[in-house]
């Protein structure tokens, strides 16, 4: 058993510290391919985010980036110098302004997440065997539902 939860199997406490460790380097890695592109870790967040949830206020967003609004302020004016996000008036609140993808943000999104999966799939076909991928793909759904509990 293990010392610090004596309820938890020393495999399962294991695989905890394994996913943990490989998780984090992947997020390193991608996030260093978003940078090699020209946005900053807080840019890409800000982009999935709104693509994946849709238009949002600056301080929602920086709520759930859990950053402070100044920070957040600076993220959104790159993103729309860039021309990734627009803003339009909230239609519930005329005193805010909603942030959302241009058609641009949305293809960046689009092809970033493509490149990302292609590297991916490459590095995954380049180190592992059928069965390894196959064992990837069973770990993902255990995960996945790990994520939803």
């Amino acid at each position: 058993m293990n010392d610090h939860a004596p309820d938890i199997s020393r495999t399962a406490a294991r695989a905890a510290g394994d996913v943990w460790v490989v998780f984090t380097r992947l997020r390193r890695r991608i996030n260093a391919l978003e940078e090699a592109k020209g946005l900053s870790s807080a840019q890409a967040s800000v982009l999935m985010r709104l693509d994946k949830a849709g238009p949002a206020s600056a301080s929602d967003l920086a709520s759930v980036e859990r950053v402070r609004p100044q920070s957040m302020a600076r993220t959104v004016a790159a993103l729309e110098e860039a021309g990734l996000v627009e803003r339009h008036p909230d239609p519930d609140d005329g005193r805010r302004q909603l942030i959302e993808l241009t058609r641009t943000g949305r293809e960046r999104r689009l092809d970033d997440r493509r490149a990302r999966e292609a590297w991916l799939a490459r590095s995954l076909q380049e180190h592992g065997t059928r069965e390894q991928l196959e064992a990837v793909i069973a770990a993902m759904e255990l995960l996945d539902a790990v994520a939803q509990s």
